[in-house]
């Protein structure tokens, strides 16, 4: 679990992220105290706290479990963590988050036109933005490919599991982008996710229609996008 402080002037964190274990089981009660301590890492104020989560958000309440722990369902984790540090606070999909943060400061900016986020990490998430506005929650990493569902054919956690080398992985990434384009026809991919940070050993295998272009705050565009949607 990361987090940091925004500078709006300098479009950037300013400092460094700080960091925590997830704890085990990642539970609501316990995930909140984490999120509470990382906030209290920063100086004390009445500003809104933004946290990007890996599930879909709807009215502050989450609503899927693919990757989290199931006790999360239902739960207001906007009004949990507020209770807790006695602040505003906005939940959104963590792929939302680093689409914000793309789209706004990054790869994505003054883009017009449709762009599909995608971050390739344990699972696969996605961000959808045309002209700059956002629609939330798209989770295309759970559409099904080959008999699969994408992020467990594609991922850079499925590279990892199954030992695959930069081509093997980059033709799965490729027949994914492939069905994105059949369906959105997007005028730019922005990858993302840690693996983005190795992005020039393969982006030469990469095959689109659509341009592609690398995130660029690789690892922090989530904390960055989180508080950039506390603006709107």
């Amino acid at each position: 679990m990361k987090a940091g402080l925004l500078d709006l002037e300098a479009e950037r964190l300013s400092g460094e992220l700080v960091s925590a274990a997830t704890p085990q089981p990642a539970t609501p009660a316990a995930l909140t105290g984490v999120i509470a301590q990382l906030i209290r890492r920063f100086p004390a104020s009445k500003e809104t706290v933004g946290v990007a989560f890996p599930t879909v958000v709807k009215n502050g309440k989450i609503r899927t479990a693919a990757n989290i722990d199931p006790a999360w369902l239902g739960v207001d984790g906007a009004a949990l963590v507020r209770k807790e540090v006695g602040r505003p606070v906005l939940f959104l999909n963590d792929a939302d988050a680093a689409g914000f943060a793309e789209v706004r400061w990054g790869a994505g900016r003054d883009v017009k036109g449709t762009i599909i986020m995608v971050t390739l990490g344990t699972g696969i998430g996605t961000a959808l933005f045309v002209d700059g506005k956002l629609f939330p929650n798209t989770e295309l990493g759970h559409m099904e490919i080959r008999g699969v569902e994408a992020e467990k054919y594609a991922s850079a956690h499925v590279r990892t599991a199954l030992g695959l080398d930069w081509p093997a992985w980059i033709e799965r990434v490729n027949v994914y982008l492939g069905y994105m384009q059949a369906l959105f026809w997007p005028d730019m991919f922005i990858l993302g996710g840690a693996v983005s940070e190795r992005f020039d050993e393969y982006a030469p295998l990469l095959r689109s229609e659509a341009q592609i272009r690398r995130a660029h705050f690789a690892g922090q565009a989530g904390v960055i996008g989180a508080a950039l949607a506390v603006l709107g």
